[in-house]
């Protein structure tokens, strides 16, 4: 030290960890050196966690959701819902889904429509799915805890409530495309008509799902899962018209997405349906989310008000009575012809059995055939048309009423002719020398009523008496496609009449066969009389 200068006074060293003296240096004083990071290695490594903050990484949100995925039971349900759907659908046979021209994997609109018709049993599992998933947070005792985040409510909600919803949904589309992969195999007709089927569909399980969620999250309890699934189980059965027919108000049937079985292939959903459906379901979606993301008792009172008012406008717009929930598809029932002979759109691929011009003998189709084996009676037919149902049906009558004499009518679905072979079309068209049955058949819900006025042995002489017809033009007797349990009781009365006719003279044969048309058209009479069978009646 320069003995010239003045001494300073010493600095009294601080502790170690002592803070340092805040404010304003004295002028002049110098500041002691900081040690540069690159020679404090120790505070390199730690400056992430204990020097000043950097920018908040974020997860993105695709990376979340697949945390959601695999680590929450988001995925059990979904698989659930797709392996029981194809089980039931597919591998257990005899549901009403499984037969017949509206069996499930005939048509597009068949496969959307019984899917819907498995919501009876879809909707309790999503409801239930849904609370399991909503009670994770209180099974975890983290509810205060996520609470204090900086994230707002709705924004974790939204990825919870995400997962569940997607697995669902994607569950859901998967069992339609499975059964769609079928409907192609069938040449089934292509059309897009099916959608808002399978979206009101897809939407009742995320509804399901949030609403389930937001139950449970306002009433934490082991208890809430199977109690929602058993209640939800419950309404949507008993307001099912198959269970309780004409119990409830349509448009309270109405509010649950399970839809009554497949009742024609020339059928859809009515746009009515459809929209209020989804009105009701997104209500019902916007209030179970509102509950799960509530905290306080006027929050939960609040996100009542969605399905208030969902009901409010879905209610009036539903229709009154459950005959106008269906509508004939106007485009599925347009007719494609070739020459005299004319299907609806749904059955054109049978258009070249009934109508294809090679391959047969004298070049003829079965409908050509038909027209010209007939062409020999008194006012002939001049054409093979396919005939489409009435909708709405009406009051069932055990009677059908008169015909017109100059089409032969084709019902692919009462006559068994989808997929039959040409000998068997043929037949089936010559039954009742080109008539439609008059005995109407009971509809797959029957009432006690219907029942007793049903004539099963008036019936039975009926399809004796077409079998005996159709023989008489093709020379050999042989049972018509679409008998059904009516055959074997038919056959026995078949043989003798068949053996009465061809005893008599061609030209009373003929006149007896005119005869039975004439009846036939006019729906008068016992026709196996007309034929000059005298067994009972």
């Amino acid at each position: 030290m320069n003995p010239s200068q003045p001494s300073q006074p010493s600095r009294p060293s601080q502790p170690t960890g002592a803070a340092r003296p805040t404010g304003p240096s004295p002028a002049g004083a110098s500041q002691p050196a900081r040690p540069s990071h690159a020679e404090n290695p120790a505070r390199t490594a730690t400056a992430g966690s204990t020097g000043a903050p950097g920018p908040r990484r974020r997860l993105p949100r695709g990376r979340i959701l697949r945390i959601e995925l695999r680590r929450s039971t988001a995925l059990w349900p979904g698989a659930l819902l797709l392996l029981g759907s194809i089980a039931l659908l597919q591998l257990f046979g005899g549901g009403p889904w499984s037969e017949g021209a509206e069996s499930w994997t005939a048509q597009w609109t068949s496969t959307a429509w019984w899917e819907r018709y498995l919501m009876a049993f879809l909707w309790p599992l999503a409801v239930a799915a849904g609370a399991v998933q909503g009670l994770r947070d209180h099974r975890s005792r983290m509810t205060e805890l996520l609470g204090t985040t900086s994230r707002p409510t709705w924004q974790r909600s939204a990825r919870t409530a995400g997962a569940p919803a997607l697995t669902l949904a994607v569950a859901y589309l998967l069992v339609f495309l499975y059964g769609g992969v079928q409907v192609i195999g069938n040449e089934g007709y292509a059309h897009l008509r099916w959608l808002p089927i399978l979206i009101v569909g897809a939407l009742a399980l995320v509804a399901a799902a949030w609403l389930g969620m937001g139950v449970a999250r306002t009433l934490p309890s082991a208890l809430t899962p199977p109690a929602l699934a058993m209640a939800t189980l419950m309404a949507v059965v008993l307001v099912h018209d198959a269970v309780t027919p004409g119990m409830f108000p349509n448009r309270i049937v109405l509010l649950s997405p399970s839809l009554t079985e497949v009742h024609s292939t020339f059928l859809t959903v009515a746009w009515r349906v459809n929209a209020g459906q989804a009105v009701w379901l997104l209500g019902l979606a916007a209030t179970g989310f509102l509950l799960l993301v509530a905290g306080k008792p006027r929050a939960r009172l609040l996100a009542l008000l969605p399905v208030v008012l969902g009901a409010a406008v879905a209610v009036p717009l539903l229709p009154a009575h459950a005959d106008r929930n269906f509508v004939v598809d106007k485009a599925a029932t347009a007719l494609v012809c070739d020459g005299p002979v004319c299907v609806t759109w749904v059955h054109e691929r049978e258009l070249v059995t009934l109508a294809g011009p090679t391959g047969r003998e004298n070049g003829e189709s079965p409908g050509e055939k038909a027209l010209r084996l007939l062409a020999g009676l008194p006012d002939p037919p001049s054409a093979v048309r396919e005939t489409v149902p009435a909708w709405p049906p009406g009051t069932w009558q055990p009677q059908a009423p008169p015909q017109p004499a100059g089409l032969v009518p084709v019902d692919f679905e009462a006559q068994a002719l989808s997929g039959a072979t040409e000998d068997e079309v043929l037949r089936g068209l010559l039954a009742g020398a080109g008539t439609a049955p008059c005995v109407v058949p009971l509809r797959s819900y029957p009432t006690e009523e219907e029942e007793g006025r049903y004539d099963r042995t008036k019936a039975v002489r009926e399809l004796a008496a077409r079998t005996v017809s159709a023989a008489w033009f093709t020379g050999e007797l042989k049972p018509l496609p679409g008998a059904g349990e009516l055959r074997a009781d038919a056959s026995r009365l078949a043989g003798p009449a068949w053996d009465a006719l061809r005893a008599l003279p061609a030209d009373e044969q003929r006149a007896r066969i005119a005869a039975l048309r004439t009846a036939a058209l006019r729906c008068e009479g016992d026709l196996l009389t007309v034929l000059g069978e005298d067994g009972p009646r």
